[in-house]
C-alpha cells in the first residue's frame, strides 16, 4: 500500500474555500489523517469512516463536517467537504 495516491477534485476546492476557518483546518487535518492512515495500510481512526457504496466512502472532519471520497487500492480521490446535507445533495446531483 505504500503506492497510495490521492487527488483533490475541484468540487473539493470549492468546496473547501467556503468553510470558515476552524472547518478548514479540520478538514484539512482529517484529510491529511486519512491518506496517511491508508497510505500504511492502517484503519483510519477517529474519523468515523464509512463505506457508503462500491467506491464512495464518508469521513468525519468533525462534529458537523464529512469528507465525501472515492477509495480504490491505490488511490483516494477527494471529492467534497461539507455538512450532511451538502453530502447528500452532491451524491444525488451525481447519482
Amino acid at each position: 500500500m505504500n503506492n497510495l495516491r490521492y487527488r483533490f477534485l475541484p468540487s473539493f476546492d470549492r468546496s473547501i474555500k467556503r468553510l470558515e476557518h476552524q472547518r478548514k483546518h479540520n478538514v484539512s487535518k482529517a484529510a491529511v489523517d486519512l491518506i496517511k492512515a491508508l497510505s500504511s495500510g492502517l484503519k483510519p481512526e477517529g474519523l468515523g469512516v464509512k463505506k457508503l457504496s462500491a467506491d464512495i466512502w464518508e469521513a468525519r472532519a468533525g462534529i458537523k463536517d464529512r469528507i465525501l471520497f472515492l477509495y480504490t487500492d491505490d488511490l483516494i480521490t477527494f471529492l467534497i467537504a461539507g455538512n450532511h446535507d451538502e453530502i447528500s445533495k452532491f451524491i444525488k446531483r451525481n447519482a
